[in-house]
């Protein structure tokens, strides 16, 4: 080989270099080469609330019902979810607003903000699950947007209460304040449940959840969930990733959307954490796979 004819471009040589370190890091970084390339799924829309109610609205009560209370159903939550449109209404941008006021009390300070479910009035089985948010954020403070499934409460064949975690749960985005980049997405069921659930986040660089709408969703079938942000897939969660039996293949989910202070998932709020705080959902859509 004649060397003296040979050119080498240093910037060229530095790019192709960089391109092939890029291509391994993305490649490990890639769970499995069949979750980023996916068949194309065709969806029909099958239920939706674009929140375009008057200012001060409450939630249309055809498509959300109210869960009320203290302590978040054992998630040890602070606050006290009510319904009222101080807590949870529409307003004159299009939007459902979920806020969580703090009241100064003796000795401690009291906290209120909404839970909203579909329960009894949507539920599907597999499709894409989907909604646009703004999230709040700071120590302690913990919005989800999530599903349950319908049976929960009810019996099984052998007249054994199903209850929570054998019914399924999907969260499809919640969020620690005191991290405002970085959302989770998480399955509970038998086996895999509360600080053992199967789940991974998303973390956005050099931006926040707090700062704009992003849209977070699943597509599941009946041995998969996808998780995306922005329609960019993070993760699959399939059976053979739980660590105990797959409940996500024989009944219907309802929807719920809640923005918790404390609890088990991030502690307490602290002198620091701005109040109040608010969550605001641009629409909640429903999709089923044609």
């Amino acid at each position: 080989m004649n060397r003296s004819k040979i050119k080498i471009d240093n910037r060229q040589f530095l790019w192709a270099m960089a391109s092939i370190v890029f291509s391994f890091i993305f490649a490990a970084c890639t769970d499995t080469v069949s979750v980023q390339e996916l068949p194309q799924r065709s969806y029909t829309l099958t239920w939706s609330d674009e929140f375009n109610d008057a200012a001060k609205n409450s939630p249309n009560a055809t498509k959300w019902m109210f869960e009320l209370g203290a302590g978040g159903w054992g998630n040890n939550e602070y606050q006290i979810y009510t319904k009222s449109t101080d807590n949870v209404s529409t307003d004159s941008k299009g939007n459902l607003v979920i806020t969580a006021i703090k009241t100064p009390t003796t000795p401690y300070a009291t906290y209120t903000s909404a839970r909203i479910i579909t329960k009894g009035l949507f539920m599907q089985t597999y499709g894409r699950f989907e909604a646009r948010i703004k999230l709040p954020f700071g120590p302690g403070i913990w919005p989800a947007f999530w599903l349950l499934g319908a049976n929960k409460d009810s019996l099984d064949a052998d007249n054994n209460e199903i209850g929570w975690p054998a019914c399924g749960e999907i969260d499809i985005m919640e969020l620690n304040g005191s991290k405002p980049n970085v959302i989770n997405g998480t399955v509970h069921g038998p086996g895999y449940s509360g600080g053992a659930s199967i789940t991974k986040g998303f973390g956005l660089t050099n931006a926040r959840y707090d700062t704009d709408f992003h849209v977070f969703a699943i597509e599941w079938g009946k041995d998969y969930i996808d998780y995306y942000v922005d329609n960019i897939l993070y993760n699959r969660i399939t059976p053979a990733k739980v660590t105990g039996k797959w409940v996500f293949n024989d009944h219907p989910f309802f929807i719920l959307i809640n923005l918790a202070v404390g609890g088990n998932y991030v502690t307490g709020p602290t002198d620091d954490t701005p109040f109040p705080q608010t969550m605001l959902v641009d629409y909640v859509r429903v999709y089923k796979e044609n």
